[in-house]
């Protein structure tokens, strides 16, 4: 097990190979991790990312087989299912860093807006449970001076978005909290740029 700091080192370093392009891409070294991985994994980071396609964790943090758990759901956002996951891989595999990975342009962020804009198509009762989760996020935003500005209103509600997303996964299980309380767990926000490939680790990190 590595430390939440390292792990996130890893993953700025890993974000950097990527927007560089310059990759790990060695066939023998990813045979050799595959058989490895066979015995068990520790993965030193746990991700809970968007489903967006655009957003593949695993290719933003250049990272390789069993580094990273992921959690993927539209909008990042947290439901039930998804802190138990996170409480799964810290408690069984001892990985101490979360990362809520949200995006530019999201596009659950872009039908929410639209939902209280109400410029909504007619969304499926599943679709809009995801963005009943993230509407009371983003209400207060519409009525502020960002409505005036569609461009900063979306960058807005995505950030708002991944901040209340860690900000649940820090105090809404009574496991990870005492992992964080005792443990040395870390739960941070980030925002991918779909324009420069940059992951930017704007809440919680150290």
């Amino acid at each position: 097990m590595i430390s939440a700091s390292a792990a996130l080192e890893r993953l700025r370093e890993g974000n950097r190979r990527f927007v560089s392009e310059v990759r790990n891409c060695d066939p023998d070294a990813r045979q050799a991790r595959r058989l490895e991985l066979t015995a068990g994994q520790e993965p030193h980071a746990i991700i809970l990312g968007c489903s967006d396609s655009r957003v593949p964790a695993e290719l933003v943090f250049d990272q390789g087989l069993g580094d990273l758990f992921v959690i993927r759901v539209a909008g990042n956002i947290v439901a039930p299912s998804q802190v138990g996951s996170v409480e799964f891989a810290a408690e069984r595999y001892g990985t101490r860093l979360v990362v809520v990975l949200g995006h530019s342009e999201c596009g659950a962020i872009l039908a929410t807006l639209e939902v209280l804009g109400r410029a909504a198509g007619d969304y499926s009762p599943n679709l809009r449970s995801i963005v009943d989760r993230i509407r009371p996020t983003l209400a207060p935003l519409l009525t502020s001076e960002l409505r005036h500005r569609p461009a900063d209103l979306v960058q807005a509600a995505v950030r708002a978005n991944i901040r209340v997303s860690a900000d649940h996964l820090r105090h809404g299980s009574a496991c990870l909290e005492k992992l964080i309380r005792e443990d040395g767990l870390l739960v941070v926000g980030a925002e991918y740029s779909l324009e420069t490939g940059v992951v930017d680790f704007f809440e919680g990190a150290p």
